[in-house]
């Protein structure tokens, strides 16, 4: 498989990582590098680290394992989005999603193995073709870096843009990857 083949596959496997990060972004009542970086580091680590599972797991597992992908995409993303949405009805006191939550190690967890999903199955259906996992993934996972450190940057330009509404955005943004991942993958 050529560098452009792989390169390919890599933006379109960062497209949600980017989309997911743009919508955090938009969340973020103040930006700094270090955000952008954390997740960055966060979605490029596990678009590296799900491919070469996918790979490996494979021969032990065979192709069953890519039977509830989708599904556990799909719940991760839709509970982040609703308690997201949720928590902006809640008054300004109360409301304990900010920051300190949308930059903790369990959120970013969660949104970083719900987007590299479909890395894993990459993964698997490059076990078939004997495709050298360990370069391939660390093109998959320096590109979902960029994407999403850049997703972080462009969301909190465009977060000024719908103040109080931002919030709800974000989750709606998750919901609708959450839906867009279970059918596609149907």
């Amino acid at each position: 498989m050529s560098f452009l083949e792989i390169f390919f596959i890599s933006v379109s496997l960062a497209m949600d990582a980017f989309a997911v990060s743009i919508s955090n972004g938009i969340l973020l009542k103040n930006i700094k590098i270090i955000y952008a970086i954390k997740f960055g580091i966060f979605f490029g680590s596990f678009q590296f680290i799900m491919p070469i599972l996918g790979y490996y797991l494979t021969s032990f597992l065979g192709e069953s394992l890519l039977k509830f992908n989708n599904y556990i995409a799909f719940a991760l993303l839709n509970i982040i989005g609703f308690k997201m949405i949720i928590e902006t009805f809640k008054n300004d006191e109360d409301n304990v999603y900010h920051n300190k939550n949308i930059l903790s190690i369990k959120n970013l967890t969660v949104l970083a193995i719900a987007t590299s999903i479909d890395a894993l199955a990459v993964g698997v259906s490059f076990s078939l073709i004997n495709v050298n996992i360990f370069k391939s993934s660390l093109i998959i996972g320096i590109v979902a870096f960029i994407f999403s450190f850049l997703g972080i940057l462009i969301g909190k330009k465009i977060g000024g843009l719908f103040s109080k509404n931002a919030e709800r955005i974000g989750g709606i943004i998750l919901i609708i990857i959450g839906f867009k991942i279970l059918i596609q993958n149907l």
